[in-house]
């Protein structure tokens, strides 16, 4: 059978989800004579993108090669030299990429310069694929916000806690290694304040064997009013952690920063943090995706600005009951239930003995 280098492509490309932000995902292959002679993909900001790993490792077996690469090769200058370039210089004769970059930097444009020189281009092999190991990257380089992920835990019947707050833990060990493992690709992860007093989580990253990851996304907690205590484990963890604040009494704000948090203020006309402004300012600061685990005022009201992408959802196969029990999503809601968040791409996938269900919003009006 026919090696499928684009799949390998793939493949690499999915190996640097969790440390590329702000740039994206890219996987790359060299290609000469039917067999793979160079591979890599995107390092640290910074570093080589996943073409000139590649291309260094082919060495002179570049020239005259094919390249596969999960994305358009950049054609501008940022924090390194322009990928075209040294595709070119290496000698390539083919570019197969999945899809045009839309970086408006890019565009095409890198397309265009490869065919200017004599590079034979082709678009479209691996795009959904590739499309959506990027889709953090790709809603953040054309509207300067985050990708907001809304996860949660629950029960059969939407419930995240037990009437007494009791809500540990509703799905099994496989599903909190893959919540882990969705923080580890997040550039954020965010929880409301209710969440930190009634659970006080750690909110990192962990390895199988529960020890933090090199890594740790920033921590970032919506409490308008300033009540994360200064004793929090979430401050006292590998990483940094956020407070997110609304003019939030200033002897409160002072333990916090003397506890560790970086303070923020992000006040809405009704008093309490507005989380569009937040987003943007996380936008400010080059954070592409945002894994938002809970709890249900903030879900909620994440929900009710439109601000969410995508639902990861863990359901259990658990029946708690109970008008008192905490319910994974509150806020306003939809009146009708044609006014219901319906999602789109969903995928269902059994995760131990619990369900992640998965897609994308796309509101009706």
């Amino acid at each position: 059978m026919p090696v499928d280098f684009m799949a390998r492509a793939l493949e690499l490309a999915a190996q640097a989800l969790g440390s590329t932000s702000p740039n994206p995902a890219v996987g790359a292959v060299v290609v000469k004579d039917g067999r793979i002679v160079g591979e890599g993909y995107t390092q640290p900001p910074g570093q080589a993108h996943a073409e000139v790993v590649a291309l260094r490792q082919a060495g002179a077996h570049a020239r005259g090669a094919t390249l596969y690469v999960t994305l358009e090769p950049c054609s501008h200058h940022g924090r390194t030299p322009p990928c075209v370039a040294a595709i070119i210089e290496a000698g390539v004769r083919e570019v197969r990429f999945s899809f045009v970059d839309p970086n408006p930097l890019v565009n095409g444009n890198g397309g265009r310069q490869l065919e200017a020189a004599g590079v034979r281009v082709t678009e479209g092999e691996g795009a959904k694929a590739s499309r959506k190991l990027t889709e953090a990257y790709c809603k953040f380089i054309t509207t300067r916000l985050p990708f907001v992920t809304a996860k949660f835990a629950a029960s059969l019947d939407g419930k995240i806690a037990a009437r007494g707050g009791d809500s540990r833990w509703i799905t099994g060990e496989a599903a909190r290694r893959e919540a882990h493992r969705l923080r580890a690709m997040s550039d954020v992860v965010m929880v409301g304040v209710g969440t930190v007093l009634t659970d006080d989580p750690q909110l990192t990253a962990r390895d199988a064997q529960d020890a933090p990851l090199p890594r740790q996304p920033l921590r970032v907690v919506v409490d308008s009013q300033g009540r994360t205590l200064p004793s929090a484990r979430l401050l006292r963890e590998p990483g940094a952690a956020l407070v997110a604040h609304a003019r939030a009494p200033q002897e409160r704000l002072r333990a916090l920063q003397t506890a560790g948090a970086e303070l923020v203020e992000a006040c809405g006309e009704d008093g309490r943090v507005d989380l569009r402004r937040l987003l943007t300012l996380l936008g400010e600061r080059q954070v592409t995706s945002v894994l938002a685990e809970g709890g249900g005022a903030l879900l909620g009201s994440l929900f009710d600005g439109g601000l969410v992408d995508k639902v990861a959802a863990f359901i259990a196969p658990v029946v708690i009951g109970g008008t008192g029990a905490t319910p994974a999503v509150g806020g306003k809601g939809a009146e009708t239930i044609a006014q219901a968040l319906r999602l789109t791409g969903v995928e269902v996938r059994k995760v131990g003995l619990d369900v992640l269900i998965s897609g994308y919003a796309n509101r009706r009006e």
